[in-house]
C-alpha cells in the first residue's frame, strides 16, 4: 500500500516537471518567433537545424531574440529562487529578493554613474568602456557594498527579524541618497535613471550574457544544495539547531546566494518587480508543498516560464513599441496571485 502511494507520488511529480519543461520550451520558441518582426516557426526550426536561408531573420534570432530569451529564463529563475530563500529564512511571506537592500545598492551605483553627467562621456572616451558595461559594473559594486554590510551585521546579530529590519533600513537610506541625487540632477539624467528602473531583458549582448550565465548557474546549483537547510529552518531556528544545523553558516550561505542571484540580475537587467515575491507563493498554491527539495526546481522553472511569457506580452507582438517589463509583471501577475489566494485557502506555508 505504502509503496503504491510512493509510486503514484513519483509519477505525479514526474508529470508536473515534464509539463513545466514543455511550457519552458514553448515559451522559449514563442519568444524567438514573436516580436515586432514575426518569424515563422518553420524558420526557427530550420535555424536550429542549420538549414535556414533568410540572413536577416537569422541575424535577428542570433543577436537579439536568443539572448533575450535566455536572459528571461535566467532572470526569472534567479529572482524566483532568491525570493523563496528569503521568505523561508525570515519566515515572512512578504519577503523578497531585494529585501536586504540589494536593489537599492545597485540603484545607488547606477545613479552615481548616470548623474555624473558631464564626466561620464569623457570617461567612456578615454577608457573605451561601453556605457552598458559601466552601468553593470556600478550596479554590481553597489550591490556588493550593501551585501558586505549585511554580512558583517549577520555575524553579530542572531535574530533573523533584526537582520531583516537592518536590511530594510539600509534600503531606505540608500533610496534617500538616490532621491537627493535626482533632485540636483539634470532632467535628461533623471530620465535615463528612470528608464533603468523599468528593467530590460532585451539589452544584453552575447558578451554580457557570457558573464551573467555562469554566475546564475552556479548560484542555482547552490540553491539545490541549500534545500535541506531551508527545510530545517521551516521548523524554527531553535529546532533547526537541535537537528545539527549550523545556523550562522546556513544563514550566511543563503544571504550570499540570494545576493548573487538578485544582484547579478539587477546589474544586467535592472530591478524587476513581482517575480521574486510572487512566484514562490504561486508554486506553493499550485502544488501544495512546502518541501524545498521539490519547491526549488518548481520555483526555478516557474520563474523562467512566467518571465518568458511576460516578456512576450511586453513586446506588443506586431508593433514597434515595447512596454516596460516591470509594468507587465505587476499588471498581469498581481491579479493572478489574488485570484489564486481567493480560490485556495489550504496554503502550505509552514511559517
Amino acid at each position: 500500500m505504502i509503496e503504491s502511494q510512493i509510486d503514484e507520488s513519483r509519477k505525479k511529480w514526474r508529470v508536473i516537471f515534464l509539463l513545466l519543461l514543455f511550457l519552458l520550451a514553448l515559451g522559449f520558441i514563442l519568444s524567438i518567433s514573436i516580436g515586432s518582426v514575426k518569424i515563422p516557426f518553420s524558420h526557427v526550426w530550420n535555424y536550429f537545424g542549420g538549414s535556414s536561408e533568410n540572413q536577416i531573420w537569422d541575424n535577428i534570432i542570433h543577436n537579439f531574440r536568443i539572448p533575450k530569451a535566455i536572459t528571461s529564463i535566467l532572470a526569472g529563475s534567479a529572482l524566483a529562487i532568491s525570493g523563496l530563500q528569503m521568505q523561508t529564512l525570515f519566515r515572512n511571506p512578504l519577503a523578497g529578493p531585494f529585501i536586504l537592500g540589494i536593489s537599492s545598492g545597485a540603484g545607488l551605483g547606477v545613479a552615481l554613474v548616470i548623474f555624473l553627467g558631464v564626466w561620464l562621456g569623457g570617461f567612456l572616451e578615454m577608457t573605451g568602456v561601453g556605457r552598458s558595461w559601466l552601468l553593470v559594473g556600478a550596479s554590481g559594486i553597489g550591490s556588493f557594498t550593501v551585501l558586505s554590510v549585511v554580512l558583517i551585521a549577520s555575524f553579530r546579530i542572531r535574530s533573523g527579524i533584526s537582520l531583516l529590519i537592518i536590511g530594510l533600513m539600509f534600503g531606505s537610506a540608500v533610496s534617500a541618497i538616490v532621491s537627493i541625487l535626482q533632485y540636483f540632477s539634470q532632467a535628461e539624467n533623471i530620465q535615463a535613471y528612470v528608464i533603468w528602473t523599468f528593467g530590460s531583458l532585451g539589452s544584453l549582448s552575447w558578451s554580457e550574457l557570457y558573464v551573467m550565465l555562469p554566475v546564475i548557474l552556479i548560484s542555482l546549483l547552490l540553491s539545490f544544495l541549500l534545500s535541506k537547510p531551508l527545510n530545517a529552518l521551516l521548523l524554527g531556528e531553535n529546532y533547526a539547531e537541535s537537528l545539527g544545523l549550523n545556523l550562522k553558516q546556513a544563514r550566511m550561505l543563503i544571504i550570499i546566494n540570494t545576493s548573487l542571484l538578485a544582484g547579478t540580475v539587477t546589474a544586467f537587467c535592472g530591478p524587476i518587480a513581482f517575480i521574486g515575491l510572487a512566484v514562490p507563493h504561486i508554486a506553493r498554491m499550485l502544488f501544495n508543498t512546502g518541501n524545498h527539495l521539490l519547491l526549488t526546481p518548481l520555483v526555478i522553472l516557474l520563474g523562467g516560464i512566467l518571465l518568458l511569457f511576460f516578456d512576450i506580452i511586453a513586446q506588443l507582438p506586431g508593433m514597434d513599441e515595447t512596454l516596460p517589463i516591470n509594468a507587465i509583471t505587476s499588471l498581469f501577475g498581481a491579479p493572478f496571485v489574488i485570484w489564486l489566494i481567493l480560490r485556495k485557502s489550504n496554503l502550505n506555508y509552514r511559517f
